[in-house]
């Protein structure tokens, strides 16, 4: 028998001053068994630095290669935005690119993360539609820790600095563009 995602309900006040965006945003993340809370933070948090896209939804993820973490689709079925974390195959993200009108990948990943980037950079940003940003391990790992079924969570933005936070703590994450 599969084993089944596990369900976390997260509500979040978002203050994005870089965007001028402020909402309260309710939100149903599923997390795939063999998806780490780190990586389905990471995935939270795109989502955050996307939330301006008022169709911005969540992939099927791990459990459908075929879909990205998170996207924006068009009335007409088209991806105007593909969104990716983590470390994915080159090809991956050349298949994105010419799917989608624009691609962003959060690159995250304790030691691999670099090396990645060194042997595939030229191939990477060969892509013109696709850009990539590198959250620090540091701040992955704190965000893993603020994981709860249910949580409840702030998140100010601006100068391009992101502040996390739930009622015990505040994280800083600096967003590399690579």
């Amino acid at each position: 028998m599969a084993l089944k995602s596990t369900i976390y309900k997260a509500t979040i006040n978002l203050s994005d001053m870089d965007k001028h965006l402020y909402k309260e945003l309710t939100l149903t993340i599923a997390q795939h068994p063999s998806e780490t809370e780190e990586r389905m933070m990471v995935r939270l948090l795109a989502y955050l630095l996307n939330a301006e896209h008022e169709e911005l939804a969540f992939g099927k993820g791990l459990s459908t290669e075929e879909d990205p973490a998170l996207w924006v689709k068009t009335l007409t079925d088209d991806i105007a935005l593909w969104i990716d974390v983590g470390l994915p195959d080159k090809e991956r993200v050349k298949k994105a690119s010419h799917k989608s009108d624009h691609v962003k990948v959060y690159v995250y990943g304790t030691n691999n993360a670099d090396t990645w980037w060194q042997q595939n950079k030229n191939e990477l940003t060969s892509f013109k539609n696709v850009s990539y940003l590198r959250v620090p391990a540091e701040s992955t790992e704190a965000m893993g820790k603020l994981t709860d079924r249910t949580m409840n969570l702030g998140c100010s933005i601006q100068d391009n600095t992101i502040w996390l936070s739930d009622d015990r703590r505040t994280i800083e994450v600096n967003l590399e563009k690579l």
